[in-house]
């Protein structure tokens, strides 16, 4: 017999940036700096990320475009990999992410990707400690959700994969 299930998740929805504490709000600050220096010739979409570890040092990253679109690389992963390339046993505390379109305005934050959510979530999984995600929008609204795990519903995660 099939049983229906359903999955939900919670988040916090913001109306203006005096609401969150003065950490996000500085995080959300280095994702729009990374945000003006994106790659973006092909799209005219500019994605800024920045990533806190628990030691409160910060790093950045934004998205690069290639004239072959898969080439490309979203600015979660550019700013995910910087991070643990430089501190690799570090945990992450939170990654804030922003966008602006040269071509259209943004009515609402955009969301990381399946693939951001899932090299996100492995580092989340392996610390065995949630990652907050700040997600920040021109239109003066922000959500903040507790875990990358709520964002990615049924994800691939499975230890058994490990050897030893």
């Amino acid at each position: 017999m099939a049983d229906e299930r359903q999955i939900t998740f919670r988040y916090t929805e913001y109306d203006s940036l005096d609401e969150l504490d003065d950490a996000s709000v500085a995080l959300l600050q280095e994702a729009e700096k990374a945000m003006g220096r994106a790659y973006a010739p092909y799209s005219h979409f500019h994605v800024g990320a920045a990533v806190r570890l628990e030691s409160g040092k910060v790093y950045t990253g934004n998205n690069q475009e290639n004239v072959a679109y898969p080439s490309g690389l979203c600015a979660e992963r550019v700013a995910l990999f910087h991070a643990m390339s430089q501190d690799p046993k570090s945990i992450i505390e939170a990654v804030a992410i922003t966008a602006r379109s040269e071509d259209f305005e943004l009515t609402r934050v955009i969301t990381p990707c399946g693939a951001c959510r899932q090299a996100l979530l492995e580092y989340e999984v392996n610390a065995a400690s949630p990652i907050q995600v700040i997600l920040g929008s021109t239109a003066g609204r922000t959500i903040v959700v507790d875990s990358v795990l709520s964002m990615l519903p049924l994800s691939f995660c499975e230890t058994k994969l490990k050897k030893g």
